[in-house]
């Protein structure tokens, strides 16, 4: 095992296990942790002994996005954001949930191949709330890999997926019991270590390859959104309601608005 700052990495045979590691945090990713997640995964890459990755988290929240203090960091050459989101791999990723992913958390899960979630975990996109977009994928990859009609809920209301309808929408492979996320996990990495190297670097290649068009489109129409939002007047609102823990109050403050802010407080 070895130890680098918020996130810890585990070899168990072919398969590298990353498990972020700020509990006290919610898992928040701060420059530090995408420092590490980008070694972790370079190291995957990089080994030809290694299969698999598995990415869990330590405590009762897998992750809560970016450290609003902090922040995330610069993107990585290899990983993009959290070093991770915009990974060209040839190693397919399993993400190990064991509790809420929200925002960015949620959009480490849509950047993994294979999910094991257990009945504790649930999925959120709530960054409208905040007058922000979701910035690391979730803008396209949530409607690709849901229902389009179910992501858009999710980004529209900050509303919450649970596990169980996760899985039966198709986003989660293996639903287990809370606390067995992990075993499941590597029971999962170790069936995808079935196949041959060569054959496995060349179907997420394929993947890849098929999805591009798409992710290009996704990720031009995410930069335009952020940088709209991020001069926008709401954007000073929806931090400012963060900090004081209170409902937005976007403007105008119509009878309609007030209805909806009452329903929310």
């Amino acid at each position: 095992m070895r130890e680098r700052g918020p996130v810890r990495v585990e070899v168990t045979g072919p398969v590298l296990v990353v498990t972020l590691a700020r509990p006290a945090k919610r898992n928040a990713i701060d420059p530090a942790t995408t420092h590490a997640l980008d070694d972790a995964f370079n190291r995957l890459e990089d080994d030809p002994a290694l299969r698999v990755g598995v990415l869990a988290a330590d405590g009762p929240v897998f992750c809560a996005g970016s450290d609003l203090v902090a922040g995330a960091g610069p993107h990585t050459t290899r990983g993009g954001q959290y070093g991770v989101v915009r990974r060209v791999r040839s190693k397919p990723l399993v993400a190990a949930v064991d509790g809420p992913a929200l925002g960015g958390g949620f959009e480490l899960v849509l950047a993994a191949d294979l999910v094991v979630a257990s009945r504790a975990a649930w999925f959120a996109l709530p960054e409208t709330i905040r007058a922000r977009v979701p910035a690391a994928g979730g803008l396209h990859r949530g409607p690709a890999r849901l229902p389009r009609n179910v992501a858009v809920e999710l980004m529209l209301t900050g509303g919450r997926l649970e596990a169980e309808r996760a899985h039966a929408l198709g986003l989660v492979n293996r639903l287990v019991a809370p606390g067995m996320v992990l075993p499941a996990a590597l029971e999962l990495a170790l069936d995808a270590c079935a196949g041959a190297p060569s054959a496995v670097a060349r179907l997420m290649r394929g993947l890849r390859e098929t999805e591009e068009h798409g992710e290009a489109t996704g990720w031009a129409s995410t930069a335009a959104a952020m940088e709209a939002q991020l001069v926008s007047e709401d954007r000073a609102e929806g931090n400012a309601a963060f900090l004081e823990r209170r409902a937005p109050r976007w403007a105008p403050d119509d009878d309609v608005r007030r209805a909806v802010l009452g329903r929310q407080e």
